[in-house]
């Protein structure tokens, strides 16, 4: 279901800031920081404001229409979200993010995990790093 929808099911508007914001994640190629989705509302001249900036992600991410993606220090990006349970994969060299599917081959694990421990898994967050095929390549050709 695209934003226009879940907007309209929720009775909200859909605001010229919300639609600058989807389209800049739409072009991104790497999960961005609302600062780095702010800076570039700035260069296509579409000043919408930092803290609508914040607004919109929230709001997106209680949609589920966006994820949040974990970079290496700590500070987070945001990628568009598939339909479904997914996760990502990022690479550390580019920090492209790449989404996989996950949720029934983690039971197993949730299972024994809260076996062991007494907890009730309510949730998880599950991300990976390492080389994208073409950071791969850029290192061969380096050695």
């Amino acid at each position: 279901m695209n934003l226009q929808k879940k907007l309209n099911q929720a009775g909200l508007r859909h605001t010229h800031a919300r639609q600058v914001v989807m389209s800049i994640l739409e072009e991104a190629t790497i999960p961005l920081s609302p600062q780095s989705i702010y800076q570039r509302s700035l260069e296509k001249n579409e000043d919408i404001g930092l803290v609508s900036v914040y607004r919109t992600l929230e709001l997106l991410d209680e949609f589920s229409l966006i994820r949040r993606v974990h970079g290496r220090e700590d500070c987070h990006g945001y990628v568009l979200a598939s339909p479904g349970h997914h996760h990502h994969l990022v690479c550390r060299e580019c920090e492209k993010a790449v989404e996989f599917t996950g949720g029934d081959d983690l039971s197993g694990l949730l299972n024994r995990i809260q076996q062991e421990t007494g907890f009730e898994v309510e949730g998880h967050l599950l991300q990976l790093f390492g080389l994208c095929p073409e950071c791969q390549k850029g290192k061969e050709n380096h050695a």
